[in-house]
């Protein structure tokens, strides 16, 4: 194929690409519609380029209910703010009330609904650490896991009889942002645990201050393998890419049946080379090679030049490793190869714009940590449907799962101390959304992940839905 036809092909599957993104947008984002619900990885890039925020306004990315963190605020909800900020909490808790009557599905609300209704009485308080400003669907989709949990533990008596409070942090997810978020939260000698960060990267560069602070940050979506030696006061509730890494390469020899494998990556992604490494590892292992790796963030990469020159050295699966900002360059690799190749990849597929490619996409494998349709009987599925009016993803899940872990420790003994030391102990277990939450001794969760199929269907809205695989 010459270079011109190669350059007209990849122009107009981005076009196609482009098209689809804008029809199918607001289909997917129907707060009441129960769709798959798919948002950027935590895996991608912290943005530590961009200017982070200046310590003077840090404290406006810090609210109990004083202020909204999120872009858009109804009257009613802005309303309850402003009730909130003045200490009338019986005004603030009537119009947060009925702005949850009009947007049912708005974490952010139903959290300072809660602290609203606590006032100024006694409570245990944690925080969550989100990335509002740059993804604020992700921020809402772990604030969802959070609201869940404290709705239900204020409903029901509270913690030994004490109500949980829960102040949002938006991180922006920038490590120098996250740092100086991350000091605030320490000196506040009233929380005692923390959900947080979202990507790998803001993770690592704010978990030696949590652990100066003697404050347990557990995370919810932050899955490189360096954070298992990152400190005693870091916990997550996702599995590691160690996990994911070594499933992918089991079903590639195992399920598939096949050896050579060529990967896709991000070069400067914490996450992707992570899982790079336990991919290669593991299936060198498992007697298959890795026989090239394509940087995705390489500004001259060509999807075309790529597989073919992985072709020419006898290939025989494609696997993409790509964060959120290679993955236009991820998806083109999948049009590019239009089904010849079977395709695994990490959970930064796990999105809408996967589907979108359309017939191309079909037969993809991900590594996911969590899957709604895999747990059709849980009672956090139900319990999140009826709360949201619509499906949660594993972001939620995993989100649910870390603030269940952190009532179980404040159970046992409600100071930072006593949070870490209950979490440490090898017989600690609490119930989640995904079954039994338990902790190795380097803080990882104990749990496999679940491998899902793009295959055709109606869920999504766009014509292909994410399978869970047995």
């Amino acid at each position: 194929m010459s270079q011109k036809n190669e350059t007209a092909i990849l122009i107009l599957a981005l076009l196609i690409t482009g098209g689809l993104l804008g029809a199918g947008y607001w289909v997917f984002l129907r707060p009441q519609s129960p769709s798959e619900n798919l948002s950027p990885s935590p895996n991608s890039v912290d943005n530590s380029s961009q200017n982070s925020t200046s310590s003077q306004s840090v404290q406006n990315l810090i609210s109990q209910g004083e202020r909204s963190l999120m872009t858009n605020s109804s009257p009613e909800k802005q309303a309850g703010l402003t009730a909130f900020s003045s200490g009338k909490y019986d005004d603030a808790i009537a119009q947060l009330e009925a702005s949850l009557q009009k947007n049912s599905n708005d974490p952010e609300t139903l959290i300072y609904l809660n602290n609203a209704r606590i006032g100024n009485a006694k409570a245990h308080t944690i925080a969550v650490a989100v990335p509002i400003e740059n993804v604020e669907n992700v921020a809402q989709e772990i604030l969802r896991g959070v609201a869940q949990v404290q709705n239900k533990v204020n409903q029901t008596g509270g913690i030994n009889g004490v109500p949980l409070k829960v102040i949002i942090a938006d991180d922006q997810n920038n490590s120098e942002t996250a740092q100086k978020i991350a000091e605030e939260l320490v000196k506040n000698n009233d929380i005692i645990g923390v959900v947080g960060h979202f990507s790998s990267g803001v993770t690592l560069a704010t978990a030696p201050i949590y652990e100066q602070g003697k404050l347990v940050l557990i995370s919810p979506t932050s899955t490189s393998v360096r954070l298992s030696t990152a400190g005693d006061y870091l916990f997550r509730t996702v599995p590691s890419d160690r996990f994911a890494g070594n499933r992918l390469a089991q079903y590639l020899r195992q399920k598939l049946n096949r050896q050579k494998a060529v990967v896709f990556d991000n070069s400067q992604s914490e996450y992707s080379q992570s899982l790079k490494e336990e991919f290669t590892t593991a299936l060198y292992g498992d007697g298959g090679e890795v026989v090239d790796v394509f940087d995705l963030s390489d500004s001259n990469f060509n999807a075309f030049k790529s597989i073919d020159a992985a072709s020419q050295q006898g290939v025989e699966v494609i696997v993409l490793f790509p964060d959120s900002a290679t993955l236009e360059k991820a998806l083109q690799v999948v049009r590019v190869n239009r089904k010849q190749l079977p395709i695994l990849a990490g959970d930064d597929l796990y999105q809408l714009d996967t589907l979108k490619v359309g017939g191309d996409s079909e037969g993809v494998i991900v590594a996911v940590a969590w899957h709604i349709l895999a747990n059709p009987d849980s009672a956090f599925r139900q319990e999140a449907t009826q709360l949201w009016r619509g499906d949660v993803n594993w972001r939620t899940a995993m989100a649910f799962d870390a603030t269940q872990a952190l009532i179980v420790a404040i159970q046992q003994q409600p100071d930072r101390t006593g949070v870490q030391l209950a979490l440490s102990e090898s017989g600690f277990s609490a119930e989640g959304a995904t079954g039994t939450i338990k902790f190795l001794p380097s803080g990882d969760r104990n749990q496999a992940v679940q491998l899902i199929q793009v295959q055709p269907g109606t869920r999504s809205g766009v014509g292909y839905d994410f399978v869970p695989l047995p």
